[in-house]
């Protein structure tokens, strides 16, 4: 290594993913910048680091809680990739550790300190390029839907979205929001009744305008599905 080697200067930031269900659609957490660079641009709730202390994870909940007025301790951040390829950022190079939380039920956003607007956008228009984002930050929501996504056919976690007693309809139309793509109910039951402990029948019904009265179900004990509810193939 040469003597006149210098590290090069690099800002640390941190970015958002937060996903929850609105209706039927799957939806993400977005403000409105009200700062340059790309001043009144939709981007990800984030920021730079305050100081050289202070922790990653840490920086994540403060700049959610700050931009949008959700509190991160109700919510599950894992951590969902790191992105840093040069020119990303105007203001130099920025490396940005990016989180990620699914979670039901969350509260409209309130915005605060730079953003100037927050607010639940669904992800097929993010996704399709109908709404312009800043930065890189399209690719970022496209890696954590699709984490998302994966969780699902791995985990029990489309259950959480759900009242405590459910139908088979309302687990599916959870799979749909997520996934994307409409699902064959007939096909979408085998494969719930094959993974153990996903959920368990109430010996309940409840009334349907037409047709039989659907069976109601409830929560398993199982977290993780055996085996997996895979995707459909779309090609």
């Amino acid at each position: 290594m040469s003597d006149s080697w210098e590290p090069p200067a690099v800002l640390l930031a941190v970015d958002l993913v937060i996903l929850t269900l609105r209706g039927s659609r799957l939806c993400v957490l977005l403000v409105e910048r009200g700062i340059d660079p790309h001043q009144g641009a939709l981007a990800l709730p984030g920021g730079f680091l305050q100081h050289a202390e202070e922790d990653i994870g840490a920086a994540a909940r403060r700049e959610l809680m700050e931009e949008t007025d959700l509190d991160a301790g109700n919510l599950r951040l894992e951590h969902l990739g790191v992105y840093g390829t040069p020119g990303r950022d105007p203001r130099g190079r920025v490396v940005s550790v990016a989180h990620l939380a699914i979670a039901p039920r969350l509260p409209e956003p309130t915005a605060g300190t730079d953003a100037a607007g927050a607010g639940w956008r669904p992800v097929d228009e993010v996704l399709s390029g109908g709404l312009p984002l800043a930065f890189d930050h399209r690719q970022i929501i496209d890696d954590g839907v699709e984490r998302a996504r994966v969780k699902l056919e791995h985990s029990a976690l489309a259950t959480a979205f759900c009242g405590q007693v459910f139908t088979i309809t309302d687990l599916q139309e959870v799979y749909e929001a997520v996934w994307g793509m409409p699902l064959d109910p007939r096909n979408f039951y085998r494969k719930v009744q094959k993974a153990e402990g996903f959920i368990v029948p109430v010996g309940a019904a409840r009334k349907s305008t037409t047709g039989r009265p659907a069976r109601l179900f409830r929560a398993g004990t199982s977290t993780i599905l055996h085996p997996p509810m895979t995707r459909p193939s779309e090609g």
